[in-house]
């Protein structure tokens, strides 16, 4: 077995004992192998040990490696994870099978107008800025309803939440925020938790987690 294999079933088992653990979470739990500087090799190495789902950061890095690797394997499934310009809105939509950075107006007017064009409807996460970072993309908190029902009114397919956490502060009171902003919207999905914190996350009702250097190792510099 190799090191990606050994890696992906040991994240998987802590997944399983995490749902088991918690009150929040009691179904299963989308495992994103987070790809991004990697090489193609890695991609289908991971792939060969029966991961089928992957996240990527950038638009361009993630066509160079899953547009016909794609082609060659139909079951695979890729997140965007990564902030989105409006400008690449055309390959996102695309390429990607879900879009989990979805975080103001004009980049869901400027999707909606590709889904129209390609007739492609990935589903669509919004990005919450939780910690209110200046520096991080992300809707703020107070700004969220008014995004979701712009969304829904433009017919983007919103179904669930994304975050990442500040990393000076504690993960799950971040967590269980983002927990009840979907209940209070009545989004099934929830995309929360990083290597270092997705038991946490799972346990504070992560439904999707996005483990990249866990899996792959470090991230090689670019």
């Amino acid at each position: 077995m190799s090191l990606i294999a050994e890696n992906l079933l040991s994240i998987k088992e802590k997944i399983d004992t995490a749902v088991k653990t918690s009150f929040m979470n009691q179904g299963d739990v989308n495992l994103i192998a987070v790809s991004k500087t990697k090489p193609l090799e890695a991609v289908e190495e991971a792939y060969a040990a029966g991961q089928k789902v992957f996240g990527e950061n950038k638009v361009q890095e993630a066509l160079s490696k899953f547009r016909d690797l794609k082609d060659q394997h139909s079951d695979i499934e890729v997140h965007l994870i990564g902030p989105l310009q409006t400008n690449k809105a055309k390959e996102a939509v695309s390429l990607f099978d879900v879009i989990e950075s979805v975080d103001r107006p004009k980049l869901v007017s400027a999707l909606i107008k590709e889904m129209k064009k390609q007739d492609r409807w990935p589903d669509c996460f919004i990005q919450v800025n939780t910690g209110e970072e200046e520096q991080k993309a992300g809707v703020l908190p107070k700004d969220l309803d008014s995004l979701i029902s712009f969304s829904k009114e433009q017919g983007l397919p919103v179904i669930g939440l994304m975050c990442i956490p500040p990393v000076d502060e504690e993960a799950a009171t971040h967590f269980s925020f983002l927990y009840e902003l979907a209940q209070k919207h009545n989004l099934q999905r929830i995309s929360m938790g990083m290597s270092a914190d997705f038991e946490k996350a799972v346990r504070f009702g992560a439904t999707d987690v996005r483990v990249g250097s866990s899996i792959f190792g470090e991230r090689n510099k670019i």
